[in-house]
């Protein structure tokens, strides 16, 4: 999901916490390579060097689309450039910004020339162009229909409903929508259902579909939803926070995800 799909008001306040949070973010995608840091209010970026060739992303390191992302790459062991996108200054409505993007949101990735954006298209495409085999997103027909159905899942009904539910109080101070939060539920009940019969999303292995469910879950728990009723769900979370222990898991995505819970929580107090 593109960022921008976010109301406004969260990459202003996102872009407040760069100078602390590109950091962060830019130890986590660090390799043996040589590693060339900048920052300041306007930009941030890192390149590792390595590799005349490595994918742009054009990114911001909260949002929760942008991490999904960075734990691929990592898991990848693909070397990105990384470019901050300051919204607060309003750098995605540059003219060469908006060239590469008309929609210009971020996740945004430049391979060469072939310029993608919506995370989960991102996911497929380096999966395909930089994997070392399929076991991330399977050719095997019937499986892949399962991951894309589990994609889009989190597309159109989780990360939506963790949406409508918590942003409105985020960004604009509004009181919890009780109707939102049984959405949310529901749809949380459903995942939990989904998940009979496999170790992962989608098979008996980790996939991409994992990945971009599990930005969205963490992100959920980081909130404070309780998620005590979804056995398989708890279940299915811990798994994959063990499988993506060694690849940063905890410094790509859920120090990010605490990022916005204190968000909300100023909000709410404040």
């Amino acid at each position: 999901m593109c960022f921008v799909e976010m109301p406004a008001e969260l990459a202003a306040e996102l872009t407040a916490h760069l100078q602390v949070v590109c950091i962060i973010t830019s130890a986590t995608v660090s390799t043996e390579n040589d590693v060339y840091v900048e920052s300041s209010l306007s930009s941030c970026s890192l390149t590792i060097r390595g590799g005349s060739m490595a994918p742009t992303l054009y990114y911001l390191p909260p949002s929760p689309p942008c991490r999904s992302i960075l734990l691929l790459a990592k898991l990848l062991d693909l070397q990105l450039d990384l470019k901050v996108i300051n919204i607060l200054e309003g750098e995605q409505m540059k003219p060469e910004f908006v060239e590469l993007n008309p929609q210009h949101c971020v996740p945004t990735m430049n391979d060469d020339g072939l310029v993608l954006w919506e995370s989960r298209a991102i996911l497929a495409y380096m999966t395909a162009a930089f994997g070392k085999d399929d076991s991330l997103y399977p050719k095997d027909i019937r499986v892949r229909a399962l991951v894309d159905q589990r994609l889009m899942f989190d597309l159109g009904t989780l990360y939506q409903r963790m949406a409508e539910y918590y942003f409105p109080t985020m960004f604009m101070g509004a009181p919890f929508d009780e109707s939102k939060k049984a959405k949310l539920s529901e749809a949380l009940g459903w995942f939990d259902a989904i998940l009979k019969g496999h170790n992962y999303a989608a098979a008996d292995q980790f996939t991409i579909a994992d990945i971009t469910l599990l930005v969205t879950l963490s992100q959920i728990d980081a909130f404070g939803f309780d998620l005590l009723p979804y056995t398989r769900i708890k279940q299915w979370y811990r798994r994959c926070k063990n499988y993506l222990e060694p690849y940063d898991y905890e410094e790509i995505n859920g120090s990010q995800a605490l990022v916005l819970a204190q968000m909300l929580r100023s909000k709410i107090e404040g």
